[in-house]
């Protein structure tokens, strides 16, 4: 039975469990391509006329465990990066706004961060600053300008509710894991055979690409694991369940 020739054609959903707490990290039900490569190097002696090989040496068994996905959460993100999760966030944003009748207010949606803000005329974005107080969400211009008129704000905005930050620094490495696959091999028989892979320590590559375009194809994304000896030296299962 466990013979019979097969094939596949068919992603694995894989689950990440961080190798140290050995606690469920990520299901990765959603990627588009898995694929496993072993790696080895292999040395000789040579000898006599000519430099013939004549002994060889296999060593420096490992390989790579590369995913593809065009779906992402941040969770993927914080698997590649190693970095913190948090629930606060400051970014600059840009509005256009409509000055009171006095030429002199606006009012922002959000209190800017203290010092952060920058308005120009409408006319002369990010040119002359206009100079300006500010109190809460109302800002108040030093000279007053023509009343209805619009001008241009920069503000740094903070949010605290409903966000996720990943804050990636120079000291951010990603984790450890062991992976566990599950895919289907199909025989010449038409048979479905269950497909297991456990890599017993994968260690994803810090290197990420995000994309973003306004044609073709969504954005992938490629996270590839170089695959280590754990402590028994196992490096990766590869199992068929006969049903």
């Amino acid at each position: 039975m466990m013979n019979q020739n097969m094939a596949n054609r068919e992603v694995c959903d894989l689950i990440f469990v961080d190798y140290a707490t050995k606690k469920p990290f990520l299901n990765l039900d959603f990627a588009n391509v898995s694929t496993t490569e072993l790696t080895g190097e292999s040395v000789f002696a040579h000898g006599g006329k000519g430099h013939p090989k004549r002994v060889q040496f296999a060593g420096e068994r490992g390989g790579t465990l590369t995913i593809e996905t065009q779906i992402q959460t941040v969770k993927l993100w914080q698997l590649i990066t190693g970095g913190e999760i948090s629930k606060s966030a400051k970014f600059v944003t840009r509005m256009e706004a409509v000055l009171d009748n006095a030429g002199t207010e606006i009012t922002l949606p959000d209190e800017p961060v203290a010092g952060s803000i920058a308005v120009y005329a409408a006319g002369d974005d990010c040119g002359t600053e206009l100079p300006c107080t500010a109190a809460g969400k109302t800002v108040t211009l030093a000279t007053a300008l023509t009343g209805g008129d619009k001008v241009i704000v920069y503000y740094m905005k903070e949010v605290t509710d409903k966000v996720q930050r990943i804050n990636i620094k120079s000291t951010s490495f990603p984790k450890n894991f062991t992976v566990y696959g599950d895919t289907v091999m199909k025989t010449e028989n038409d048979e479905l055979l269950p497909y297991r892979l456990v890599a017993y320590k994968a260690a994803p590559q810090g290197s990420m690409s995000l994309s973003f375009s306004n044609n073709g194809d969504p954005g992938t994304v490629t996270i590839t694991c170089d695959l280590m000896a754990d402590g028994d030296d196992n490096i990766l299962d590869l199992v068929l369940i006969e049903e």
